[in-house]
């Protein structure tokens, strides 16, 4: 490391304009960052995060203002520099790893062209021969078939390998900082540990500076040489990962690491025996025909499942694994290449779109993302009731009562009936959705993903609300999730697919706390922060 620190934030201050008064975002941070050092900032949303990034990339909106305060990058004061010097800095002193790689990727593009187009940065000047220097980068960050990668469409990469490809791009460069904002937030473990490992070998081989950006505190303190807690734009601790996991005296902290799901998976007894399950899944399998090839692909084969009321079954696998597949045919989307599919003991199998209907009121699916699954032209009232509007249940004042009934089963004001998507936060929206999907009073949820896109506590709050609405309404769950923290605090039993087979499956107890597979036991290894509960927290 230099003696001099490559990024340097002085009692910085940043707020913003809006509707005529400034809200202040950032207050009097300072911190410094060694070269080669990795370096974690963690918080929730609204704690200044994403404001700090786009400050040091020099990309705050035209509303945003510096009040007070220097950002030296590399010997160079960047907060009130002008937008030559800013660009000079970008791409080759610091270079940016986007959360969302699908929404950071041109759709239109092939990934050659994409990542070519970072390579003119390079020492500013052109790349002497762009093709082998792109083929170069996809093999640096762990790509197979550089050359297939190099001509393929965003779409046609799994969701590893177009964040794989964000890294190359942000390499292109050979900057000396990189900023990963919320790099592996949608990935499942395996692939997290993947991407991390790619990105800290490059820095550490290139001797860069890195500065993760995330709300997840156990992949902080397993990632990181130093931590900056942060909170509504204050800096409430900085300390190495040790002293944050086993030496904080900061309650929000511990707050943090509390909201965080324990890996400790519960254990309740089956339902009994003479109950009829709501779903069942006996031999399911799927196929599908892909354009260019004579033998379809198997997505899923030699399924079977039972759920019981009030009980938890989790599908957990990596992307790939035929977990989405299980849950449309659940949910009557898809249609079984083999197998039959029962719903409180009907055989739906071979139904129609029209012959399934009727029993889409005791099947009803909370997505991941909340924010595309609501309407944004529609109220929270409109969301809420469209479910009885469609299958003409209710009306009047009748609907009126329902949609306040239900947002106060799911603990949300009244008056929030009148606001539109876009104004709740991500928490809000996702009881939105789960508020919906109670609507019909189903008896099976499917749920997809429920908290994955929501901060620590956030998460904590909604999978203590599902636990109370189980409780109270004896509904099932089907869980779909790639964070195994969550299963194991949610799921009775759990179902581990690979590659579409069945690899384990049975109690969660068991197949947690005595997992019979190899790969079983590398999803839980891969579980960031598992490392906290080795130790207890000294307090």
């Amino acid at each position: 490391m230099t003696s001099s620190p490559l990024v340097e934030v002085r009692d910085l201050s940043i707020s913003y304009a809006f509707a005529g008064q400034r809200h202040q975002a950032l207050r009097q941070l300072s911190f410094s960052l060694a070269q080669g050092e990795t370096l974690a900032i963690v918080g929730e949303s609204g704690s200044g995060k994403s404001t700090l990034a786009n400050a040091l990339l020099g990309l705050l909106p035209g509303n945003a203002r510096i009040e007070k305060g220097e950002l030296w990058i590399d010997g160079v004061e960047v907060g009130h520099a002008n937008e030559r010097t800013r660009r000079q800095l970008r791409g080759r002193t610091v270079a940016l790893v986007p959360q969302d790689p699908m929404v950071s990727l041109n759709p239109t593009q092939r990934i050659g062209r994409q990542i070519a187009e970072a390579l003119p940065a390079r020492a500013g000047r052109p790349a002497t021969n762009p093709d082998s220097a792109v083929l170069t980068l996809l093999e640096q960050v762990g790509l197979d078939d550089p050359v297939l990668r190099a001509r393929q469409y965003p779409h046609e990469l799994s969701g590893g390998m177009r964040q794989r490809v964000l890294i190359a791009i942000a390499l292109a460069g050979e900057p000396r900082l990189i900023i990963a904002d919320e790099p592996t937030s949608a990935l499942d473990v395996t692939v997290q540990r993947q991407i991390l490992d790619h990105l800290q070998r490059q820095v550490a081989e290139r001797g860069i500076s890195l500065l993760i950006i995330t709300h997840d505190l156990g992949m902080a303190c397993d990632r990181a040489d130093r931590l900056l807690v942060m909170k509504q734009g204050e800096l409430v601790e900085q300390a190495s990962p040790r002293q944050v996991l086993w030496g904080s005296a900061q309650p929000y902290t511990h707050q943090l690491l509390n909201a965080a799901p324990a890996f400790v998976p519960r254990h309740r007894p089956p339902g009994p025996a003479g109950d009829v399950p709501l779903l069942r899944l006996s031999g399911v399998g799927k196929r599908f025909a892909v354009p260019g090839r004579q033998q379809p692909v198997s997505a899923l084969q030699d399924l079977h499942l039972e759920v019981y009321a009030g009980q938890t079954l989790a599908i957990v696998g990596e992307s790939g694994s035929g977990k989405s597949t299980a849950l449309r045919i659940a949910l009557g989307l898809e249609r079984p290449s083999q197998g039959s599919v029962e719903i409180e003991g009907e055989a739906v199998g071979d139904y129609t779109w029209q012959q399934f209907r009727p029993l889409r009121r005791r099947v009803q699916l909370v997505q991941q993302n909340p924010f595309a699954a609501l309407d944004p032209r529609f109220t929270v009232f409109d969301c809420i009731v469209e479910p009885l509007v469609s299958f003409g249940l209710l009306k009047g004042q009748a609907l009126e009562l329902r949609a306040r009934a239900l947002l106060e089963q799911v603990q949300l004001p009244v008056d929030f009936l009148d606001r539109l998507p876009r104004e709740l936060s991500g928490g809000q929206r996702q009881r939105v959705a789960i508020a919906r999907a109670l609507a019909l009073e189903p008896a099976l949820l499917l749920l997809d993903e429920p908290v994955s896109a929501l901060d620590v506590s956030v998460q904590a709050q909604i999978l203590a609300l599902l636990e109370r609405l189980q409780r109270e309404l004896g509904i099932a769950y089907v869980l779909v999730s790639h964070d195994l923290a969550v299963v194991a605090s949610m799921a009775d039993q759990v179902v581990v697919l690979r590659r579409g087979e069945v690899v384990e499956q049975g109690p969660a107890v068991q197949v947690f706390g005595q997992p019979r597979g190899e790969y079983t036991r590398e999803l839980i290894a891969a579980i960031p922060g598992h490392s906290r509960h080795v130790l207890p927290v000294a307090v």
